[in-house]
């Protein structure tokens, strides 16, 4: 079945998902899922982990046990908020809508971003919310602003707490600070109005609303990396 964007999921896989409206409101998942996103969240934090040590073998180089904790405990976070929490958003949203959704990874893209992660950047398309059913631009704009929405949220709290770690002398504010910025950052990427981004379906469904949406994801993102550049690692390589 087609729908407004040519298909009634946010990607394609090659066996479309057998599923069953839910009843209004009702949010459920299945092992599936489960299964889908724990794999997702873990390949991520791996991705992120190796990142923050410089790609490659530079984990090994760190100094201290507290520093490798605080590595990846910052990227399991920033996996949980930044992507994690951004499809299980999409995945309500529908949800209460009455629509059948679920996250379904992508186990190709995955591999292909270790590899980048080891050369030192990420490009991660892990997967995606599955949606069944949807056909109303208004549904998928609303259902598609919930994940940068979440981000958002994230950006803003995790820039409040930088405040607040700054005021009080901890060296917390740099991660905080980080968090912030991954978090505005996969906002603003996700409003592009571009291919299967969210931003094509909000801007679809209303204009006014993607404008703002996007001005203000922009302006997390900026800040928090502006946070960033006027800041230093509070570690050595």
């Amino acid at each position: 079945m087609s729908g407004p964007y040519g298909s009634q999921y946010t990607y394609t896989t090659t066996a479309r998902p057998v599923y069953a409206q839910p009843p209004v409101g009702r949010v459920s998942t299945s092992p599936t899922e489960l299964r889908d996103v724990t794999i997702a969240f873990i390949v991520l934090t791996i991705d992120l982990t190796i990142v923050l040590s410089g790609g490659g073998v530079g984990f090994l180089q760190y100094s201290s046990a507290r520093l490798i904790l605080e590595v990846v405990a910052v990227s399991a976070l920033a996996a949980l908020t930044g992507f994690v929490a951004h499809e299980m958003a999409h995945k309500v949203s529908a949800q209460r809508r009455g629509f059948w959704a679920e996250f379904r990874m992508a186990p190709l893209w995955l591999l292909f971003s270790l590899f980048t992660a080891f050369i030192g950047f990420l490009f991660a398309a892990p997967g995606a919310t599955v949606i069944g059913g949807m056909g109303r631009k208004e549904d998928w704009g609303k259902t598609a602003l919930a994940g940068p929405a979440i981000n958002m949220v994230f950006s803003s709290v995790f820039y409040v707490l930088t405040l607040v770690a700054i005021a009080v002398g901890s060296d917390l504010a740099f991660w905080l600070v980080f968090l912030a910025f991954i978090n505005g950052w996969f906002a603003t990427f996700n409003l592009i109005p571009f291919g299967p981004l969210d931003g094509r379906k909000v801007l679809s469904w209303n204009t006014g609303v993607w404008v703002v949406a996007l001005i203000v994801a922009g302006s997390l993102a900026a800040l928090a990396a502006l946070a960033l550049y006027d800041s230093y690692l509070p570690f050595a390589f």
